[in-house]
């Protein structure tokens, strides 16, 4: 079905189906014709490869991804766009739609199922609201993954991919760096979506790491130390694991100096590495 980033054709179809927008599920549709093209091409989807999309809406995307890839799966919670898609996917035989909950469904499971083992990328127009679980989740549960590339809102794409050492970076953005490696691909405008959201929007692409870049010990207790750490990001990394793990600030102060770092260092100033030594050192203790 083509024109499908056209508003009236948008409107009409919504009408005909007897649609009405959800803001509770985060629902808007793509209006700029440029965006998904640009999104699917730069997703690095080939011939050879599969993808798995969360939230396709009326299958702006999903039209794009099928014209490229071998094969496409789209999970969708809302069962009002079912119909819709069966419309508007009609011409594609590689095409599969999955009425669900992407943060509930079993993944692991879904991909072996549907792709057999085969190379899988994600490329997807996420709902702002599960952005951080939906991303983690996907890089946590170490899938069968070449690539993660999605549109979220731009203050979380900066958040998502900032260096760790720097100003912007968060706990979400060390983790992110741990398992992939995140890129900034390009801005969206507000005005680019039905109805336009408050907010800009950019799309990220994560190349899924094959091994991590710090070796650890516990990555729960890995990632417990980074979350103390930014809990509270104004204060010093020693007041703030001190407690937020509950540990003697004399232990936390002594793991920083045999770590060789600064001892008023505020989190968004470590890399990696550098809270990886001081795990280790609060380890030996």
């Amino acid at each position: 079905m083509t024109q499908l980033s056209n508003m009236s054709t948008i409107k009409l179809l919504l009408e005909r189906h007897g649609f009405r927008f959800s803001k509770s599920l985060g629902q808007n549709f793509l209006v700029n014709p440029s965006v998904c093209p640009q999104m699917a091409e730069e997703s690095g989807v080939t011939g050879e490869m599969s993808v798995l999309e969360i939230g396709p809406g009326i299958g702006v995307l999903t039209c794009e991804l099928a014209s490229r890839a071998r094969k496409v799966v789209s999970i969708e919670l809302d069962k009002r766009l079912l119909p819709v898609l069966k419309e508007t996917l009609a011409a594609y035989d590689n095409v599969k739609v999955v009425q669900g909950d992407a943060l509930k469904v079993d993944l692991r499971t879904l991909l072996k199922e549907e792709f057999s083992g085969e190379p899988v990328s994600v490329c997807a127009n996420l709902p702002y609201y599960i952005t951080s679980p939906l991303v983690m989740r996907l890089l946590e549960e170490r899938l069968p993954l070449e690539s993660i590339t999605v549109m979220v809102q731009k203050e979380a794409a900066e958040r998502i991919c900032a260096e760790p050492g720097t100003r912007a970076s968060g706990a979400i953005s060390l983790a992110v760096n741990y398992y992939a490696e995140p890129k900034i691909l390009f801005s969206v405008s507000r005005d680019s979506f039905m109805p336009s959201p408050k907010v800009d929007s950019a799309v990220i692409r994560l190349d899924v790491r094959k091994t991590p870049p710090v070796a650890l010990e516990s990555e729960k207790r890995f990632f417990q130390l980074i979350a103390a750490a930014f809990g509270q990001r104004r204060k010093t990394v020693c007041n703030a694991v001190s407690a937020g793990l509950s540990l003697p600030k004399e232990r936390v102060f002594a793991a920083l100096e045999r770590a060789g770092l600064d001892l008023m260092v505020r989190a968004e100033k470590l890399t990696l590495s550098q809270f990886a030594a001081l795990d280790q050192a609060l380890a030996e203790e």
